[in-house]
């Protein structure tokens, strides 16, 4: 049964505006016999409300996020990290409706991302997205360890269409490995890692990426050979400003913007020179920062050299260059920078389903707006490819006759 795209409301009219399609050779509208092949980099569950307290030891229970009344009566969502979160009555209307009832099981999604155009999908957790929520890590190991078994029961029959990513509490080495060991034998496409490893805000006590104290969990990863995502909101509270634009300044300042922190540590301490087969990414933070943020490293590695260990083989732009990727749902400014600055191959698109930040159920409009000026083959890495590549998703025989598809399906058989 398809899904019933509602009329857009005034507040959702502009995501179909198009520029149209002249002097497009393929397109990624859903109808199209010569598609671009399509890989959402990024989408979310719907994990079961009570998900965590029905499959977390006893000893949790109470630690557990929840729904706390304070003695006027409101209600507040209670996590262990993050500060209280009123709960608002808000009135979905229309898609935004939509989005927030979607994606239920496995085959409401792969109906609803092939009628968006979509071939593949990597998913994340929506209300999982506070595992990371706690300065203790055991803790979290635990909460990753039900969304890992979860996730797997429910996807991993879907595994070649909707991938799963291992959530791994990386503060925790020993036990990081462990899961991250498991997780690979059950058949996960790739690892989701929180952008800092100890929650909470910056501290030059915690421990962090750029250190050696994590060269273990790199060998173990580099091992299993499986990428690295860092998504948004993961590591420190990112609901930080209050009051008057608070849901803006809090989305683009103190969630979007940490996420550039673990890349910066992977490029610049030396890492990726000791575990130089490590491939990684931010997910959800958009691209625009990642031509300055590259450059601003390189900036700083060649103009402070005296302060800088250890010396790197290479720049901190070549690392991301070789190693590293960005997702992004739409950033007109950030592709416009990539050919300039060489990232096309570093740069992975994704529809966000069914998130209100993402682009279903109209992405061939959104791609259409934000991709006119890139070339055929720059589109086709970018949509679907680069991703294939990274995460080593099959592709379908339909998308074979393809130039460059054919060329990754004949790089792989060889």
């Amino acid at each position: 049964m398809a899904t019933t795209i509602p009329q857009p409301d005034a507040n959702n009219a502009w995501r179909m505006e198009t520029p149209g399609i002249e002097g497009w050779t393929r397109t990624a509208r859903p109808d199209d016999p010569n598609k671009y092949f399509m890989v959402s980099m990024d989408g979310h569950v719907q994990e079961p409300a009570d998900l965590w307290h029905q499959r977390m030891d006893k000893k949790y229970r109470e630690r557990l996020p929840g729904m706390a009344v304070d003695s006027k009566g409101k209600k507040f969502q209670k996590t262990e990290g993050f500060r209280p979160l009123r709960i608002r009555n808000i009135e979905y209307q229309g898609e935004d409706l939509l989005r927030n009832q979607s994606g239920a099981t496995p085959e409401d999604r792969i109906r609803d991302l092939t009628a968006d155009g979509v071939d593949a999908e990597i998913l994340f957790p929506n209300k999982g997205l506070t595992i990371w929520a706690t300065p203790d890590p055991i803790f979290s190991q635990a909460m990753c360890r039900v969304w890992n078994d979860w996730a797997w029961e429910v996807f991993g029959s879907y595994n070649d269409r909707l991938s799963p990513m291992a959530c791994v509490a990386s503060a925790d080495v020993k036990g990081a490995i462990k899961e991250i060991q498991r997780c690979a034998e059950l058949g996960f496409r790739g690892l989701s890692l929180p952008c800092k490893p100890v929650w909470g805000a910056p501290d030059h006590e915690h421990l962090n990426y750029n250190l050696p104290e994590f060269d273990s969990l790199w060998s173990a990863i580099e091992e299993v050979d499986l990428p690295i995502t860092f998504h948004v909101s993961t590591g420190r509270d990112p609901r930080t400003s209050r009051g008057n634009g608070g849901a803006v300044i809090n989305y683009a300042v103190h969630s979007l913007a940490p996420t550039m922190e673990p890349i910066a540590n992977l490029c610049a301490s030396g890492a990726l020179d000791r575990h130089p087969d490590l491939r990684f990414g931010s997910v959800e933070a958009g691209i625009g920062w990642v031509p300055w943020a590259i450059w601003a490293l390189d900036e700083a590695y060649r103009k402070h050299h005296m302060f800088v260990r250890p010396a790197l083989s290479k720049l901190p732009s070549d690392f991301f260059r070789s190693n590293g990727f960005a997702t992004f749902q739409e950033d007109k400014p950030g592709l416009d920078l990539a050919r300039e600055h060489g990232l096309i191959d570093n740069f992975m698109w994704a529809n966000d389903y069914p998130h209100h930040e993402g682009t279903w159920p109209h992405s061939a409009s959104a791609i259409e707006r934000t991709m006119v000026h890139l070339s055929d083959r720059e589109r086709a890495n970018v949509l679907g490819l680069n991703a294939a590549r990274v995460f080593r998703f099959p592709i379908p025989e339909r998308y074979h006759t393809q130039e460059d598809v054919a060329a990754v399906v004949t790089q792989r058989r060889t």
